[in-house]
């Protein structure tokens, strides 16, 4: 069974510098209406308004890694499902 990461996007703390859609536009993408990014295929994570969630397997994880370390105000974190351990 492949191992499972999470996305976790602080969208509210987001500048748009557009790093991330830069690096993976296949899973990231500036919003035209607030100039911040969206996280394609993500959902509103439990109890938090903005913040949203993603989970993703190792075909993609080193991708997001170097999207989350681009990002200059660090709002998107990758978390190991099984061990809780953040990535980034």
């Amino acid at each position: 069974m492949a191992k499972k990461y999470k996305i976790i996007y602080e969208r509210s703390l987001c500048i748009g510098a557009g790093t991330c859609v830069a690096i993976n536009p296949k899973s990231w993408e500036l919003d035209n209406s607030d100039n911040k990014a969206n996280l394609f295929n993500s959902k509103i994570k439990e109890g938090a308004a903005d913040v949203f969630e993603l989970e993703i397997d190792e075909s993609t994880l080193q991708i997001e890694i170097e999207a989350a370390k681009g990002c200059p105000v660090n709002c998107i974190h990758i978390i190991d499902v099984e061990t809780g351990e953040q990535l980034v």
